[in-house]
């Protein structure tokens, strides 16, 4: 029994929806929501990951694994993003347009599964934050439950850690178009150096990493704790040289540290939520 108010607001307006589908990343959030709704709606629950190449190439795998240690359906919805070049050409605004593609396909699952409801993970903290695919989830009638129960980033991990759900501290993983600049063309050679860049980082032991991508150039923010580590001999070189070879002339370690949103510091002061984004 979990004495939470806002988990109690949450497990009723979920079981008001009377069936829905998750929009399904694999992530933390949607693991608990998904989670939430099995436990109140049991089978009238399925999960979607929609697939494109702005997702690494491990996660479709990952939240195929975690769908079903929750016992629950997953679909993999396949979205060519080749033909949609308002999400390609970058602007500012690109997560609005990809989240309507998006959310467009998974209303689409979500009828053909007869499920009333599609349902996403956004959460309460997420409204102080520039998030410009949310007015998508809004236009298309997406409902947000962790949102609505007045839930944030740090109540959803405690909670996950309460109901026994594998992973609650994961860190954010969004999708690897945030590593690109504004106004810089997205493509598939980009993405994979820098998911190639990103994984090589992980593997000497960097958590919460970022490589943000200006094409000859990497700019490489990790935890605050990590810089010294990070910028000291031998291990320098062992992250220069595999940088290199995947096609960055220049490796800078970005001496602020990670932050959210970096990438929007560029924007006009208006465009910009308060506190970043998880980005």
């Amino acid at each position: 029994m979990i004495a939470d108010a806002r988990f109690a607001r949450l497990e009723e307006g979920v079981g008001a929806l009377g069936g829905c589908l998750v929009a399904y990343s694999g992530g933390v959030d949607s693991t608990f929501l998904l989670a939430v709704a099995r436990r109140v709606l049991g089978e009238r629950v399925a999960a979607a990951t929609v697939r494109t190449f702005l997702l690494d190439r491990g996660e479709v795998a990952d939240a195929r694994d975690r769908a079903a240690a929750l016992g629950a359906r997953h679909e993999i919805v396949d979205l060519d993003l080749a033909a949609a070049p308002e999400v390609l050409a970058n602007p500012p605004d690109r997560c609005y347009h990809c989240k309507r593609l998006v959310f467009t396909a998974l209303r689409r699952c979500a009828d053909g599964l007869r499920l009333p409801v599609l349902v996403d993970a956004t959460h309460a903290d997420d409204r102080l934050e520039r998030r410009p695919g949310v007015r998508a989830l809004r236009e298309l009638g997406v409902v947000s439950p962790l949102a609505a129960a007045g839930l944030g980033k740090a109540d959803i991990r405690a909670l996950s850690a309460a109901l026994g759900i594998e992973g609650a501290e994961r860190p954010s993983s969004p999708c690897l178009a945030t590593r690109v600049p504004y106004g810089t063309p997205i493509t598939q050679e980009r993405l994979r150096r820098v998911s190639g860049a990103e994984r090589m980082l992980h593997g000497l032991g960097f958590a919460g990493v970022r490589v943000r991508d200006y094409g000859e150039l990497a700019r490489i923010e990790l935890q605050p704790a990590d810089l010294e580590r990070a910028a000291a001999w031998p291990l320098r070189r062992g992250i220069v040289e595999p940088l290199r070879d995947l096609g960055y002339r220049y490796v800078t370690l970005d001496l602020a540290g990670y932050r959210s949103g970096s990438m929007d510091e560029v924007l006009p002061a208006p465009e910009r939520g308060p506190h970043g984004n998880d980005a």
